[in-house]
């Protein structure tokens, strides 16, 4: 057995007995030649085996490779089970594919963007990467960035305001200064443990959405003069349900129990929720849930869940709008609280 040939333009020409332009016209600029001087080629190629030009050498030359990397908050495995983040993808993807650029799926795990820096466009980064050591990269590199979520400086960005959202769900939910708050919060402390949280982050900490919806919690408490102890804001690693569930039930069997529960995210409220009806207790009338995101899930609970709806669909595209247009806008994308009974 015979290792199969590999044929190169100078190597295809020569067979063919043409010029090496002529091939590669073949394949990139079909203006240039005949209809059947070209089809002529391409089948020839075609029984070969020769695909065209290296198209790496090519990029490389020109400085252009058609690929974006979307640098991720987390793993890749754990992103594509989010329904939040898979909303966004679609809206990058949608825009990507029309203008003919390919997408590049990057973990916020990763130690270095430079595994991939040499063989992309840019970047578009989505939320704060896990691995924080990213944001200075993203921050220093020569390649064209776009955020979304979040701001480092490099003028193209699209996000809500995550602080007004979450303030105004919060005075939604709170009815009078003697509620009992519990805050059950998303990746507030760099850790993989569920626990609550004693030191609260700077509330001028502005990189993380959740420091952000902290924030506005802070700031709804604060204005109606209701007292949050201590040891009634959680840290939940993962928007999943099994770490949610951790935090809700230590909050749930917490003395006083509280009557208000302040998620980061329509998951969390959800696993909330489930463990509230499992308790017997009544939603709204012993305790007031509220979540964030607007993902499809909350609309179907018992109650329907009262959240801020954000368009992250609308959000992907606009991040990919900001990429392919070379564009520096800043851009706020409307959210709005639907109103679902939960509190």
């Amino acid at each position: 057995m015979t290792d199969k040939k590999v044929w190169t333009l100078k190597s295809v020409a020569k067979e063919l007995g043409v010029s090496n332009a002529t091939v590669s016209n073949a394949f990139n600029r079909p203006d240039q030649l005949s209809k059947k001087r070209r089809d002529d080629i391409l089948e020839s190629c075609e029984k070969m085996g020769y695909s065209g030009p290296n198209k790496a050498a090519q990029s490389l030359r020109n400085g252009r490779f058609n690929i974006v990397a979307l640098v991720l908050p987390d793993s890749v495995e754990y992103m594509i089970t989010d329904p939040v983040a898979s909303n966004f993808v679609k809206g990058v993807s949608s825009v990507l594919e029309k203008s003919k650029v390919n997408l590049l799926l990057f973990s916020g795990t990763s130690e270095n963007i430079n595994a991939v820096s040499d063989f992309v466009d840019g970047f578009i980064c989505y939320g704060s990467p896990r691995n924080t050591q990213l944001i200075d990269q993203l921050r220093t590199t020569a390649k064209k960035v776009v955020t979304a979520d979040f701001d480092i400086d490099r003028k193209a960005s699209v996000g809500i305001d995550n602080e007004q959202a979450a303030y105004e769900i919060a005075k939604l939910a709170i009815k009078s200064k003697d509620d009992a708050i519990a805050i059950l919060g998303l990746r507030l402390l760099d850790s993989n443990v569920t626990c609550r949280v004693y030191d609260l982050p700077s509330s001028d900490f502005t990189c993380s959405i959740a420091h952000q919806r902290l924030s506005g919690y802070q700031r709804a408490i604060k204005e109606l003069d209701v007292n949050l102890r201590a040891d009634r804001v959680w840290n939940i690693p993962e928007s999943k349900h099994h770490s949610a569930l951790i935090a809700a039930r230590e909050a749930l069997t917490s003395t006083p129990r509280p009557n208000v529960l302040l998620c980061m995210s329509d998951l969390i409220a959800l696993a909330a929720i489930k463990e509230i009806n499992a308790m017997g207790l009544n939603i709204p009338a012993d305790i007031r849930v509220v979540g964030f995101d607007g993902i499809d899930e909350a609309l179907r609970s018992t109650p329907p869940l009262t959240t801020v709806h954000q368009n992250s669909e609308k959000k992907g595209i606009k991040a990919a709008e900001l990429f392919i247009n070379r564009a520096t806008d800043s851009v706020l994308i409307p959210f709005h609280i639907e109103n679902g009974g939960s509190c």
